[in-house]
């Protein structure tokens, strides 16, 4: 947004501000304002001011009684907010609406938006909003003769203006409620409240509603047949409405003008009265205006013998009142149950705002359990991966030394070390709430090679239970899939550890049946069937959700979390897969699925690494656990690195501060200084290492790029550590063509 369009939004809503400030006492002034406001709002492509300023105007053509321009500029509103989805804009709009339909005599369609417009403000707890709609809904129900609703209304209209301390609402409403008890035959009363609102008028300047004021008081002076105060208040009140071009309010005060002379006798005053009334609401088509004024006419004609004109009036009377009955009558029939349906849409409104208390509050209690989760898995996934790195770093170590029939057991240990890794990884994943962000990793891989790895991982514990474990596989051995390695040997390691547990004799089979082939893809049955104990029907359809145990904790003689098939469930259906079973009592199970795999050229073996480039470098390494220390150690020295080692975060800022180093290997987790403290005041100015490239080390998987750790560190290298990524994250910052700065962080 540039400075001038921030210019220009600030003067519309001066311009808005000014407006309707001074629409009690100059309202041509006031539209002209809102038209300007509508004009920049308009400029600017600004959807929230123009619909303000549509709203704007329309409120001020209704006060002039220019009902049309009224709500062509509310429905226009209405487009603009809908399009935002502001609410409380559409409310102000139908609130325009609705008290268009009702000073037109449409009091059934006026009460429906009315209603409406209550329950979004009843909403957003907008009281001031309230107050003004449930006057007007009040001034409904008593034209419709419904006295009981309409004091219903007009108190909580009262209620709703003093928790905003609005006075001009207030005596809005007094002055309305006034007109009620006159009705009822209660003139003391009425005067107090009128006098009341006149005061309140006349201390917030708004001549218009004090010309309502005065009006209201003149018809009960009128009703006590003090004609002299009536007609002083009378002329007072169209003195003033012709000021703030009131028409409606002119319109009335005539009426009751001409009430007034025909009651003193005096038909030549009460005529010119009327007529004056007659005149405007013409115009203006003000229709309850102008059936008081033909009934008046015919009445006064009528007295003074005038039978022609008397006849004339009263067929006009008939007429309009006629028509506007007919009107209302087939209203109420197509509206009743819409409006009964907004009473109880209101009645809602009040139960949800009580159910929305309970939620947020249901909503803070899970923010706490989630963050208490989150501590724990944070806690958790350190404590595990911490010892996998040490193991994890041997195998590389010894991977180095050992030689002939030794190599192939360090490349079992290591699969199976990387596949305890990974089960780790993807079990802490399970819990993360944004575990539906999971992706597949796609990598070229023999599908032959990868399942006789699997089986050879669980052959051992099959042959100690004297079970069969067999791989039968219809795939060409030397064919490659594009597919995760990780996440299909998980699943795989699940079903085939699953199967072995539940199984006492006879053998468990791994099944692959090529389904369908093309010249791109290859459609595989993926099967896992035992001999075991089977599962019931009701069981089946439990042991998919997540820490699902069928048999009893303290019955069962198998282990595990109730964590493995959940896993599996949700890693088959990111193969676009559905994992089912086949099962029979005591004859054993058959957990299937299918996989599209994309065919893949031979995988190329990556070569050593040949570790020159670090030779005679310096790291200063912070890391608590003194067996991945000495370990890290090790790595490091074989690569020429020289290594100093602190226990913890204090001795890494001592250290650092006494001598330059070419790297900081820095651990997260440690005692009394943790890792990005410690780098904090590393990175502090005057520090030798202040531009030394860090690197975080953690086994902490709520560690993420949104945190202060991708600010701080060059990278974040995830335990157990992979040898050669750290090697390729040293190495490049040694690089000539190394960019400056903090690097993204590693996946983990």
């Amino acid at each position: 947004m540039t400075i001038n369009n921030l210019q220009q939004i600030e003067e519309v809503n001066t311009l808005l501000n000014n407006a309707y400030s001074g629409r009690t006492s100059n309202l041509p002034e006031s539209i002209a304002f809102t038209k300007k406001a509508l004009f920049l709002s308009k400029e600017i492509e600004n959807k929230s001011l123009i619909g303000k300023s549509l709203n704007q105007l329309s409120l001020f053509y209704m006060i002039t009684s220019d009902f049309k321009k009224s709500n062509q500029y509310s429905q226009e509103a209405i487009i603009y907010f809908e399009a935002i989805q502001d609410e409380r804009g559409i409310a102000d709009a139908k609130y325009n609406i609705g008290s268009v339909h009702y000073k037109t005599d449409n009091y059934h369609e006026g009460l429906i938006y009315l209603k409406e417009a209550l329950r979004i403000y009843k909403k957003y707890d907008d009281f001031e909003s309230q107050s003004k709609v449930e006057k007007a809904i009040g001034t409904v129900y008593e034209y419709i003769g419904d006295p009981a609703n309409a004091f219903s209304a007009y108190k909580c209209a009262v209620r709703n203006a003093r928790k905003t301390g609005n006075l001009n609402l207030e005596s809005n409403v007094f002055n309305n409620l006034s007109g009620l008890l006159l009705k009822r035959q209660k003139p003391s009363v009425a005067m107090k409240m009128i006098e009341h609102a006149i005061v309140l008028k006349k201390q917030t300047g708004d001549i218009r509603g004090l010309a309502f004021a005065i009006y209201g008081r003149g018809k009960i002076f009128l009703n006590l047949g003090d004609f002299k105060n009536a007609e002083i208040d009378f002329l007072d009140a169209i003195d003033n409405h012709n000021k703030v071009v009131e028409i409606m309010g002119a319109c009335m005060a005539y009426n009751k003008l001409g009430k007034l002379h025909y009651q003193s006798n005096q038909f030549k005053k009460a005529k010119k009265a009327v007529k004056r009334g007659l005149l405007l609401s013409g115009s203006y088509n003000i229709l309850m205006a102008k059936i008081k004024g033909y009934h008046l006419l015919y009445r006064i004609f009528k007295d003074e013998n005038n039978i022609p004109k008397s006849f004339e009036y009263l067929e006009l009377y008939l007429k309009e009142k006629e028509a506007i009955m007919n009107t209302q009558t087939q209203q109420v029939m197509e509206n009743y149950n819409l409006i009964n349906k907004m009473n109880v849409l209101e009645s809602e409104a009040l139960l949800q705002k009580e159910r929305q208390k309970v939620i947020e509050k249901k909503n803070q209690d899970e923010l706490e359990a989630v963050k208490l989760k989150q501590e724990f898995l944070s806690v958790m996934s350190h404590e595990i991966r911490t010892p996998l790195n040490a193991i994890t770093t041997i195998i590389s170590i010894l991977d180095d030394q050992v030689r002939d029939e030794n190599k192939s057991l360090i490349k079992s240990l290591q699969f199976a070390s990387d596949n305890l890794i990974h089960i780790v990884n993807n079990v802490l994943d399970f819990t993360k709430l944004d575990s539906k962000k999971t992706t597949l990793e796609i990598d070229s891989t023999n599908l032959y090679e990868l399942s006789n790895k699997i089986i050879d991982l669980h052959l051992n514990v099959a042959k100690t239970k004297g079970l069969g474990l067999v791989l039968n596989s219809a795939i060409p051995k030397d064919r490659n899939y594009l597919l995760d390695q990780t996440k299909l040997s998980q699943i795989l390691s699940n079903l085939i550890g699953n199967a072995i547990k539940f199984t006492e004799k006879g053998q468990v089979s791994f099944n692959l049946e090529l389904v369908e082939e093309d010249p791109q893809f290859d459609t595989i049955q993926v099967s896992i069937k035992d001999t075991g104990e089977g599962i019931s029907k009701q069981d089946i359809s439990k042991i998919f959700l997540s820490f699902s145990q069928i048999k009893p904790v303290m019955t069962r003689e198998q282990g595990g979390t109730g964590l493995g098939l959940a896993i599996v469930k949700k890693l088959v259906e990111l193969h676009n897969s559905n994992i089912q079973v086949k099962s029979e009592m005591q004859e054993g199970s058959d957990f299937y699925f299918t996989l599209k795999l994309e065919r893949s050229s031979k995988a190329v073996l990556k070569e050593k690494p040949i570790y020159r480039q670090l030779k005679n470098k310096t790291v200063l390494l912070a890391e608590d656990t003194l067996m991945n220390a000495v370990l890290i150690k090790k790595i490091l020295s074989k690569w020429g690195v020289t290594t100093a080692h602190a226990a913890n975060g204090i001795e890494a800022v001592s250290l650092a501060e006494k001598k330059k180093f070419d790297f900081i290997l820095m651990d997260l987790h440690m005692p009394e200084l943790n890792g990005i403290d410690a780098t904090r005041r590393i990175r502090t100015s005057g520090n030798l290492n202040e531009k030394t490239p860090v690197f975080a080390i953690t086994a902490d998987v709520m560690t993420t790029k949104d945190n202060e750790t991708s600010q701080l560190f060059n990278k974040v290298l995830w335990k157990p550590l992979d040898i050669d990524k750290l090697y390729a994250a040293l190495s490049q910052e040694t690089s000539p063509n190394t960019n400056s700065g903090i690097k993204c962080l590693d996946s983990a």
